[in-house]
């Protein structure tokens, strides 16, 4: 499981799952709204990282960004530490 703490957001961190094919799951925020985040934990379920990225990627809410694209930006950080370690082999 991989966790992210947020900046910016009602919800103080975000923990994901991502498969060997780059698939989103198990999202699970923590604090914040509770039936939003159960709802963009439910519709990201399965997708591909780098649609989910499109999708909420720039998605304001406050402090010029949102939970959406506080997700997005973990899924990033993530694709950056892969390509990074894999660089390194």
């Amino acid at each position: 499981m991989h966790t992210y703490m947020t900046r910016g957001t009602c919800s103080r961190q975000i923990l994901f799952d991502i498969t060997k094919d780059n698939k989103l799951t198990n999202v699970k925020f923590i604090g914040g709204c509770l039936g939003n985040l159960q709802a963009i934990s439910k519709l990201v379920e399965g997708m591909d990282i780098d649609q989910v990225i499109s999708l909420l990627k720039g998605i304001k809410c406050r402090s010029n960004t949102s939970c959406g694209d506080q997700l997005a930006t973990a899924l990033t950080r993530y694709k950056m530490k892969q390509a990074n370690e894999i660089n390194e082999e």
